[in-house]
């Protein structure tokens, strides 16, 4: 999801579209500054009674904040109103630590060379959430969606645009909160070349999102009880703001590049500009009408650089362009599958061969297609239809590309292994036809007897 922290760029005015073209085409890097940078998300839970730990408090998530300071992070305070700052978010080498709007905990990595990193990355803070929330009787799991607890069970982060958000969100869509509050994901961004690179990444990428949506399917469960749904967090985004969500069919057009993504970008409504520290409510507004200086919610004035950057992080299709390319498909979920979306995704995008084949995979999809493999993914996962067999079959073609492009990169572990050692879990799940759901669901049925809280004991970090 990745709501995350205000932007910290130029306050350079904004006079024309030229500017925030110029903003995509500044994310170009050549080949050997290409990074990995992988996000993941978690609940938080108390372990005595299983309810997510509001902000507030001894055990409240601020504390547990403050508590991680001690591993060298710096704090992030926000002001909220007349209130003294409080502590939302944590920075550390590239790195942050921040709040998703009930509490969920997000690691945004630093930009990393390659997935080896990423691993260590993510078990060190794995490790450090774990001393603190030791300590304060507090637990983490990672999964698609919120498996006990209901949306008002959820508490509310103070932060400033999330109160925008969540005043808004019910009047463009029925789910838009639920993916506030109830929602996981592990996400990995990448970088391109040129405006040409982009483009091909983009396409393959968007392509394939319905195949990672199945391999990471873990949220089947609402309320304690099966929902229908195999990735339920996929499904809530079909129902949370056609403005800014979906497959882009554009993407796909002849011409398509950055000037049409900005297109599309002016056309998604505002949340909010961020001025002196506080969040004005833009809600519903026009990006365009603020580069004429005609924002009703400040007249006068113009659009920065910052609230620009912003705005671009307001946009949740299944792919998102930034200055870097942002794979959004997949559920959240345990140690070992958190290391292994970048690695998929990193084999595909990161070696010209592999991109290539990816691209021959896919390039004749229609857009019917591409779109009835998102409709069908929520529900059936791996065994959503798709030209004659199902998409395992396309899965297992897309693992093989992703294999050979890792492979061929050659990054090496002490142990002489490459990268291809963390497609391993993927591997089991299309092997098996079975995905974390329906494993979830096969011990609902069985071993758990019905009762949802032993996911909790059973799938904590």
């Amino acid at each position: 999801m990745s709501l995350s922290s205000p932007s910290h760029v130029s306050d350079t005015p904004v006079t024309g579209r030229d500017a925030l073209v110029g903003v995509l085409a500044s994310g170009e890097k050549p080949i050997g500054d290409w990074r990995i940078g992988t996000e993941h998300e978690k609940f938080g839970f108390r372990l005595d009674d299983l309810r997510p730990p509001p902000f507030d408090g001894e055990r409240g998530i601020e504390a547990l904040l403050k508590g991680l300071t001690r591993f060298d992070w710096e704090a992030v305070d926000e002001r909220i109103g007349q209130a003294p700052g409080r502590t939302i978010a944590l920075l550390k080498d590239g790195a942050s630590v921040t709040l998703e709007p009930a509490g969920q905990l997000e690691l945004s990595g630093a930009p990393l060379e390659n997935i080896h990193e990423t691993c260590a990355e993510v078990g060190t803070h794995l490790r450090e959430v774990k001393a603190v929330a030791d300590e304060l009787d507090l637990g983490f799991l990672g999964m698609g969606f919120q498996p006990k607890w209901r949306r008002e069970d959820m508490p509310w982060m103070p932060k400033g645009r999330y109160r925008i958000m969540r005043d808004y969100m019910p009047k463009v869509g029925s789910l838009g909160l639920d993916m506030m509050t109830r929602t996981c994901t592990v996400q990995v961004n990448l970088d391109y070349s040129s405006e040409a690179d982009m483009v091909k990444k983009f396409r393959v990428s968007l392509a394939l999102q319905p195949v990672a949506t199945a391999l990471f399917a873990d949220s089947p469960f609402t309320e304690g009880r099966p929902n229908g749904y195999l990735s339920y967090r996929s499904h809530i985004w079909t129902d949370t703001d056609a403005d800014r969500t979906g497959m882009l069919d554009f993407v796909f057009e002849d011409g398509f590049g950055y000037e049409r993504y900005v297109d599309y970008l002016l056309d998604v409504p505002m949340y909010f500009s961020y001025r002196d520290g506080v969040y004005v409510d833009a809600a519903g507004q026009s990006f365009r009408d603020f580069m004429r200086g005609a924002l009703p919610a400040l007249p006068g004035q113009l659009p920065t650089l910052r609230d620009w950057n912003d705005h671009m992080t307001t946009a949740f299709p299944e792919v998102r362009l930034k200055k870097y390319l942002e794979m959004r498909g997949a559920d959240g979920g345990p140690w070992g599958r958190l290391c292994a979306l970048p690695a998929f995704w990193v084999g595909l995008l990161y070696d010209d061969a592999a991109l290539d084949a990816a691209w021959d995979l896919v390039r004749d999809f229609t857009m019917a297609e591409r779109n009835a493999l998102r409709d069908g993914v929520p529900r059936l996962a791996l065994k959503t239809p798709f030209r004659g067999g199902t998409l395992r079959d396309l899965a297992v073609e897309a693992l093989k590309i992703s294999a050979a492009g890792l492979q061929r990169r050659a990054r090496h572990n002490a142990r002489g292994q490459d990268e291809r050692v963390f497609l391993d879990p993927l591997i089991e799940v299309v092997e098996a036809n079975e995905t974390p759901a329906e494993r979830k669901l096969a011990l609902f049925h069985g071993a758990w007897q019905g009762d949802i809280d032993h996911v909790f004991r059973e799938y904590a970090y």
